[in-house]
């Protein structure tokens, strides 16, 4: 059953869990390497728990979350399934970030039935280029069509959401985040002959944080004057009142680079930041970047060593210890077609090799649901 908290949290909905895993192989992407090998419900099993949940919780919103939702084989039915009890029931269906290569008119249909909340996709970059880099296989092409889809559909408000500081990532790759939210206001402009609703065109950056058990688990994160120059660059170059640009602040960032690589010397750091205060620090009220500095400078710790650092190919990384079934020998050549901005195609066009097969029974990953 779900669980009602008594007070109002962020995900204040059911949040259906449609499968685990995913098929894309992005290559900064910690969870899509961690949570492999894809494994999927059947749409007949989350019909039920869905309507179930609903039942016992009141909520009036259902979210069908997953790595990449609208990579189920069967999504369509699903929709399908759940409409039939939401729309006489008040229940509004909702999907989080969408892939733009396999958003169509027939799920916008599906959409269409509940309220209009504004629709999300991650494009990660803002060049070709760095998008074959990162492995985010969508194209520019593909990006204009979805937002040309749901524009014609009735959507008005589009977010998309960048990272800065990506290996290998240029000024011109930064400015090319500006052009692209510039050429989804014009797609807009083509598709909208009555514009006086008018449209919103959100544009999110995230400060790159390299993670481990990732093909970019050997890079160093660029420094914080270096990232806050390149949040000023696309801020002069974002135009047009109807684009709402923001960005996270690099603190936290840059903290969590130096936690999500560090070693057991950290262990200090973490108890001596405690007894200074530290407390729901990824709250923005709570968080206090002097006192975890004032701790790391007690503790002798140096975030520059961990968070800017890059490691060798041979360095033992403090997370060897542990193993999500897929191998390093697999990311260090995922970081090798990185460089030469090589793609690799996704699960079910061919099996890459990763290793995580051998996690599931019978060695077969995504199987059919």
């Amino acid at each position: 059953k779900t669980i009602v908290p008594s007070t109002e949290i962020v995900h204040d909905r059911v949040m259906l869990e449609v499968f685990r895993g995913c098929i894309r192989g992005c290559r900064f992407c910690q969870a899509g390497y961690a949570y492999r090998p894809v494994r999927c419900k059947k749409p007949e099993t989350l019909v039920r728990q869905g309507i179930e949940s609903c039942q016992n919780s009141g909520y009036q919103e259902m979210t069908l979350s997953s790595l990449s939702t609208s990579d189920y084989r069967r999504l369509l039915d699903l929709c399908d399934g759940l409409q039939e009890w939401c729309d006489p029931n008040g229940v509004s269906l909702s999907l989080p970030s969408l892939r733009a290569d396999n958003f169509s008119w027939n799920l916008m249909e599906r959409l269409q039935h509940g309220r209009k909340s504004g629709l999300t996709f991650a494009p990660e970059a803002g060049t070709q280029r760095l998008r074959d880099v990162i492995n985010k296989n969508v194209t520019e092409e593909d990006i204009l069509n979805f937002c040309r889809t749901a524009f014609s559909g009735g959507w008005s408000t589009v977010k998309l959401y960048f990272m800065l500081g990506l290996p290998t990532e240029t000024d011109e790759d930064v400015l090319g985040i500006a052009d692209l939210a510039d050429k989804v206001y014009r797609v807009w402009r083509e598709v909208t002959p009555n514009r006086s609703r008018g449209v919103k065109i959100t544009v999110s950056t995230a400060f790159f944080v390299p993670k481990p058990h990732t093909a970019f688990q050997w890079e160093g994160q660029i420094t914080r004057e270096e990232y806050e120059r390149r949040v000023k660059l696309l801020r002069e170059h974002m135009k047009g009142r109807s684009t709402v640009y923001h960005w996270h602040e690099a603190d936290t960032s840059v903290l969590e680079a130096v936690l999500a690589r560090g070693d057991r010397r950290l262990a200090d750091l973490l108890e001596c930041v405690w007894h200074k205060g530290a407390r729901l620090d990824t709250w923005d009220e709570y968080f206090s970047y002097d006192r975890w500095a004032e701790a790391m400078e007690e503790c002798g710790v140096d975030p520059a060593f961990y968070a800017q650092r890059q490691r060798d190919k041979d360095e033992i990384l403090p997370w060897s210890v542990t193993s999500t079934g897929v191998s390093p020998r697999f990311l260090w050549r995922e970081r090798e077609r990185a460089y030469e901005g090589v793609i690799t195609p996704d699960c079910r066009q061919q099996c890459t090799g990763c290793g995580a097969d051998k996690l599931y029974p019978g060695g077969v990953c995504d199987a059919e649901c």
